[in-house]
């Protein structure tokens, strides 16, 4: 069996370091969306039955995706030292469908914040009219110190200046951009891996044609 040698050899060992980084991030990737879906305050504000669950969609694909690059990045490890083509092009595979998913989770969070924030603002604006003082409208004004919107403002309440629709626009543009950031650095960083993989592949092919 042939082993790559001299420049292609280095190639495998970066490949090796690249993979344990990759599965690195991918830990920090899932449990950033772990702390997105289940952040206290995220939840308080969405868990009631009639809240709009279009933010989580991002969360979820984050998560998936975080899971995927740990077991991707580990296959990657395994086949960079065992100079597989096999398991090297099982890594190119799943690092093409996780750079999808990435992706997705980037423009997602970053197209569809606008809608996900007006969906959120008409979620309060109806609870707030059917009860005034419900559970899930306290939940708001208390993790997000607003009270009322642009329509119906709080008139027991003239220590609180901002409302509501601000509120929330702030509180979730700060967590979709989270979402967008993360997806788009990490389908960035699985380009790099990509082509090394692909070098490597070739370099291992071409050394057992040789032999």
């Amino acid at each position: 069996m042939g082993k790559v040698e001299g420049g292609m050899k280095c190639v495998k060992y970066l490949l090796f370091i690249f993979n344990f980084i990759f599965w690195l991030m991918g830990s920090l990737v899932l449990a950033v969306g772990l702390w997105l879906r289940l952040d206290p305050e995220v939840v308080s504000l969405l868990s009631d039955e009639g809240a709009p669950d279009t933010f989580f969609i991002g969360v979820y694909i984050l998560i998936a995706a975080g899971g995927l690059v740990m077991l991707v990045g580990f296959f990657g490890c395994c086949g960079a030292v065992r100079e597989s083509q096999c398991l090297l092009g099982l890594f190119f595979a799943c690092l093409l469908i996780i750079f999808g998913a990435e992706v997705a989770a980037g423009v997602f969070g970053f197209l569809s914040k606008d809608k996900i924030i007006e969906d959120i603002q008409n979620f309060y604006a109806e609870s707030i009219k059917e009860d005034n003082n419900g559970t899930m409208i306290q939940s708001y004004n208390k993790v997000l110190g607003c009270c009322g919107t642009q329509d119906s403002r709080c008139l027991d309440s003239p220590d609180v200046s901002k409302t509501c629709d601000d509120a929330i626009s702030e509180f979730f543009n700060s967590k979709l951009f989270i979402v967008g950031y993360v997806g788009i650095g990490i389908a960035g960083v699985m380009i790099i891996g990509m082509i090394f993989s692909m070098v490597l592949c070739c370099a291992i092919r071409n050394s057992r044609e040789v032999i």
